[in-house]
């Protein structure tokens, strides 16, 4: 017997309890510490290759780490994130030491160099190896520790893609930067540093957010209609 009510569909929001997925702008955020993040983290490489044109080694190294500390305090007092920031300075503070205890201005960006050769040849053997480290990222960064991804065979290819894209452009941006080093050129090193520095990375993230989230939404089941629907 019919009660005349309309059949029952299936709702194609998914289940209530879903959690949304941030968007790309919302990820790019988290990653990056918003436009404030990324400038706060390249003012002390501006302070320092400034300071060592206009005064010497010694007042830069004093005035970049300081103007690190600064941020960071900043940051505190206004009670916002400070992860970014004391990325930042922890690897400001190895490069001041370094060039301080060596008199050579280049070493100040050494290791940054070396954290990006070591990044690179990680990024192309874990391809290799069918554990691309992208997707091990994606898993703790985005997916809460998820690793379902290692179960979809196109997630994996997609993953291990972008591994080997971010590996390439790794090992380039510090390829020219350790020319740089070689060649003794500490302006155009500092230089580097800033123009190589963030807008690949930008870059690299936004491809990979973009890729990551494309694929998985192709891989979503459709709901399926009900007969009569």
């Amino acid at each position: 017997m019919t009660t005349g009510q309309p059949p029952a569909t299936v709702p194609e929001t998914g289940p209530a309890e879903e959690e949304r997925l941030p968007t790309v702008a919302e990820q790019m955020a988290d990653q990056l510490g918003g436009w404030r993040g990324l400038f706060e983290s390249s003012v002390p490489v501006v302070v320092f290759v400034i300071a060592n044109i206009v005064a010497d080694l010694r007042p830069a190294v004093i005035a970049s780490v300081s103007v690190g500390l600064l941020i960071g305090a900043l940051r505190l007092a206004q009670r916002r994130p400070v992860r970014h920031a004391v990325n930042g300075l922890f690897g400001i503070a190895i490069g001041a030491a370094i060039a301080w205890r060596t008199g050579e201005a280049r070493d100040f960006y050494l290791p940054g160099i070396l954290y990006g050769i070591g990044y690179g040849v990680a990024l192309l053997l874990s391809a290799v190896i069918r554990q691309p480290l992208v997707g091990w990222l994606w898993s703790v960064l985005v997916a809460k520790g998820s690793a379902e991804w290692r179960h979809d065979p196109r997630l994996v290819r997609t993953f291990t893609g972008l591994t080997v894209l971010w590996g390439v452009v790794w090992l380039a941006k510090v390829g020219v930067q350790a020319g740089l080093y070689l060649a003794e050129q500490d302006t155009a090193l500092g230089v580097a540093r800033l123009v190589l520095g963030y807008p690949p990375y930008v870059l690299l993230l936004l491809i990979t957010v973009w890729t990551v989230r494309r694929v998985t939404r192709d891989s979503e089941p459709q709901p399926t209609p009900l007969p009569g629907g």
